[in-house]
């Protein structure tokens, strides 16, 4: 992964892209993946919510 993935620049402020891991502190980046978010240091993980689609109506 590349810095300019990581960081963005707005009005002259940096805008950092991903969330830190709260064991290891701020620098420490989690990676995001499909249902999760991890640290690559700690191992620290959250698991994503997953959004309830709404039910189909079933036809009688």
């Amino acid at each position: 992964m590349m810095k300019r993935e990581i960081y963005k620049v707005e009005n002259d402020k940096l805008i950092r892209q991903r969330r830190f891991c709260p064991k290891c502190g701020p620098g420490v980046f989690l990676a995001e993946h499909e249902d999760r978010y991890t640290c690559g240091k700690c191992g620290y993980t959250e698991f994503k919510k997953k959004e309830k689609s709404p039910e189909k109506k079933q036809k009688q």
